[in-house]
């Protein structure tokens, strides 16, 4: 049996994981609804929620720091920095032809929701992101 300290301790423990998977949800949910918007035709979702996302992603991510949910804070980090990235560089295609352009976004788009679907799987079945890959 465990003395009050012990389970208080542990109750203490649990708590910041937790609250960061909650977080992470939000964040992917979030993420999900701007990906989602971006990929269907005149759905478009405001850039505030991907800033949102963004922001509490940022703000989190040090509280995650040696747990396994650290992946996933950096994961959705990387996943908008490299989309926006994307997205500004093949900018001018729409300037050229429309088509390019559209091409280019849509497919951005779909690599951008394919990631947060991963994100979303692997931290419904409690696992990292693998480190190993960057993009």
């Amino acid at each position: 049996m465990k003395d009050k300290d012990t389970m208080a301790r542990d109750i203490v423990d649990v708590e910041p994981h937790k609250s960061l998977r909650t977080w992470g949800w939000i964040s992917y949910a979030l993420h999900l609804i701007v990906a989602v918007s971006a990929v269907l035709p005149g759905a478009q979702a405001s850039i505030a929620l991907l800033l949102l996302a963004l922001i509490i992603d940022i703000v989190k991510r040090p509280e995650a720091t040696g747990t396994w949910q650290a992946s996933h804070f950096s994961w959705r980090i990387r996943s908008v920095v490299w989309a926006g990235v994307a997205y500004m560089l093949t900018a001018p295609l729409w300037l050229v032809f429309i088509l390019p352009g559209w091409i280019a976004w849509g497919l951005i788009s779909l690599w951008f929701l394919y990631r947060i679907v991963k994100g979303m799987a692997r931290m419904n079945a409690g696992r990292a992101m693998e480190t190993s890959n960057v993009l």
